[in-house]
């Protein structure tokens, strides 16, 4: 296959996949509780199991995607966001959010979201380039507008530190569409090759499970 046509490919594939991950994301937050409605232990229970899974487990979802792909660009672009996280101590952004707003996790937070947490962690483990790099852009996307209805449940809970909100709505608005280029990239490659692509929403489907699990414990 010539390489017009495999980039041609790639984007068509491309434009598929965002049309599905945003339907998830839709489902996602029309599923969300309303704040106001969310008693205070309610709103507690899920920054803290949010944080519970993000502060000790992005930049690892990360560092696998950029283990998985082959490509330069799709190397690039995930070394960028990598570099952004550790740079910026995202960990510790969000460990200050939910201090903030009396939510930091405790060992019933971590048991709730532990089996969940768990096969997500051993998907990426198997470091399949296209469906980890499907799953961190879908995830990036839910990221950049679940941002306002964490803010609001962090305010209900009193707090006026919105550091980490305001950060993760600006920036993964720009990551969503940067990993949609990798994925373009990776999907070429694997186009090139004739390699099967395994299954490319397994990722999205185990998340999806996992933010269900943190909103509703």
């Amino acid at each position: 296959m010539s390489s017009v046509s495999s980039d041609l490919l790639a984007l068509s594939h491309t434009a598929s996949i965002r049309e599905y991950t945003d339907c998830v994301v839709e489902d996602l937050l029309d599923s969300l509780p309303p704040a106001e409605q969310l008693s205070t232990e309610e709103r507690r229970g899920i920054i803290a199991r949010y944080a519970a899974v993000l502060e000790g487990n992005f930049i690892y979802w990360m560092t696998g995607a950029y283990l998985s792909v082959r490509s330069e660009e799709a190397r690039s672009i995930i070394l960028g966001n990598l570099r952004e996280e550790v740079r910026d101590c995202h960990p510790g952004m969000l460990r200050r959010f939910a201090t903030a707003a009396h939510a930091v996790p405790t060992d019933s937070d971590a048991l709730a979201v532990y089996r969940n947490l768990s096969n997500v962690r051993l998907f990426i483990g198997r470091l399949s380039p296209v469906p980890i790099v499907v799953m961190m852009t879908f995830f990036e996307s839910f990221i950049q507008r679940f941002m306002p209805y964490l803010a609001e449940l962090a305010q209900r809970q009193g707090s006026a530190e919105q550091e980490y909100t305001d950060v993760h709505g600006i920036c993964d608005i720009a990551h969503t569409q940067e990993l949609f280029h990798a994925l373009e990239a990776e999907m070429t490659l694997a186009s090139d090759s004739g390699e099967p692509v395994e299954t490319l929403f397994e990722g999205v489907d185990l998340l999806q499970a996992l933010i269900q699990i943190i909103v509703t414990g």
